[in-house]
């Protein structure tokens, strides 16, 4: 039975702002995945969230049971928002996530005198910062929430850009924010109505005058300008240079300027930007994985053009070495590794990558993915027709909404609509399943 001093401890537990309580559950494979995104971004270009980038990779090992690993990340995240603040005090309310963290952690390693501790420190930060506005979050607090949820999860980018707007209201001299901010509501309103387009566009501009060295937000820029009917193929070229001259990280812009080489300038350049890039780096996996989207573009989307035997080699060589380097969250690529070899006439490697996969344990999202992509490549390339739509019945059938199942679900009602596969009255009944 819990005793009146661990019910205490529980109640302020769980009453703190840090990632253990802001409802993050995941699978294991997209925590994998996110682990690896957070890695990505490096140390030099995500400098000013570097204290955010920690809390997250912490509570990402915490939650796959790396636990030492989860406390190394706890404790440099509280070092870098000290050296990142720059201020005279070396406490502030930047580190009430931190120090939240900290006492679940200890909780949870069963260390109650520990996690007592860091109650305590995020007790005194409150009485000493106190929030600006009393029935709300301290602005550092709702940034923080905001830019762990814009990269956690896609259906909380919404949320994100709330959160995002209500520390800006409350504290709105800090740059990043007003960056991160709207490359979320980017991210958020990819789909939107006019009127919104061009109120985001205008925040976008302002943000990019605020936030000139932010070369990622440049390149959305220049997309939202194309998208508006400019020509920006000389903004593309000039802004890849600075981007070659800027250190590796996912933050630098490289992978949106590759797909404006692709989309509005060519897609040949966009490959030589690509080679360029990884030549000077050329032990860079994220720089890989950039080059490997490249050829891939190259390959599946222009299926009718014969290609030289060199470029397939060459997808075929980088996709197999990304898959190495990301070895808990490749599968995607190696459905995309398989695509590839389907499509240059090389069915049973195709098959040899597909075939395990199909027989492995994945959670509801990646079988999904897996079983459309599998159904599209059996129609395409094996010319298995039944079997296809075997395959988009059973992504049809899980609960999860994607562009998958989406997929799956326009396919398999033309062939309804069409009347002429003997399964059609299979296929009746599962639509039909599905809307009740």
């Amino acid at each position: 039975m819990m005793s009146a001093a661990q019910s205490t401890l529980e109640s302020k537990l769980e009453a703190l702002q840090c990632h253990f309580t802001w409802d993050l559950d995941s699978s294991r494979s997209k925590l994998f995945r996110l682990r690896d995104k957070l890695q990505d971004i490096g140390t030099e270009e995500g400098y000013s969230w570097l204290g955010h980038i920690y809390n997250l990779q912490g509570y990402i090992h915490y939650q796959l049971g790396f636990i030492e690993e989860a406390l190394r990340f706890f404790s440099r995240a509280a070092e870098a928002f000290r050296q990142i603040r720059n201020t005279v005090s070396d406490e502030g309310p930047w580190l009430l996530v931190s120090y939240g963290n900290l006492a679940w952690l200890h909780h949870h390693l069963g260390e109650p005198a520990e996690s007592q501790a860091y109650l305590s420190k995020v007790d005194a930060l409150m009485n000493k910062y106190p929030s600006p506005s009393q029935d709300e979050l301290h602005p550092e607090i709702y940034a923080e929430k905001a830019w762990t949820l814009m990269k956690f999860s896609k259906d909380k980018k919404q949320l994100a850009v709330n959160y995002f707007q209500r520390a800006i209201r409350m504290q709105p001299d800090m740059v990043e924010w007003h960056t991160s901010h709207v490359i979320a509501l980017v991210n958020a309103f990819k789909y939107c109505n006019k009127k919104l387009e061009a109120d985001i566009f205008e925040k976008m501009k302002i943000a990019k005058e605020h936030d000139p060295e932010n070369l990622y937000l440049a390149a959305l820029y220049l997309q939202a300008c194309a998208k508006k009917g400019e020509k920006i193929q000389d903004e593309v070229r000039e802004l890849a240079r600075k981007v070659l001259r800027k250190p590796v990280s996912s933050y630098s812009g490289i992978k949106p300027v590759l797909k404006l080489y692709r989309i509005y300038v060519s897609m040949d350049e966009a490959i030589d930007l690509a080679e360029e890039v990884l030549e000077r780096h050329p032990d860079e996996r994220y720089l890989k994985r950039c080059a490997a989207i490249c050829y891939k573009k190259k390959i599946l989307l222009h299926k009718s053009n014969p290609l030289e035997t060199g470029v397939i080699n060459r997808a075929i060589s980088l996709y197999r070495e990304v898959i190495s380097l990301y070895p808990h969250s490749s599968l995607k690529r190696k459905i995309v590794l398989a695509d590839i070899y389907g499509e240059s006439n090389h069915q049973a490697e195709a098959d040899e990558i597909y075939e395990p996969l199909l027989e492995s344990d994945l959670d509801p999202e990646e079988a999904q993915m897996l079983y459309n992509c599998y159904a599209k490549y059996v129609h395409f390339i094996r010319k298995e027709s039944y079997k296809s739509i075997e395959y988009h019945m059973r992504a049809a059938e899980i609960p999860l909404q994607s562009s998958y199942r989406k997929n799956s679900i326009r396919t398999l009602q033309r062939i309804k609509d069409r009347n002429r596969n003997r399964m059609c009255r299979q296929i009746e009944e599962l639509l039909a399943n599905l809307q009740d």
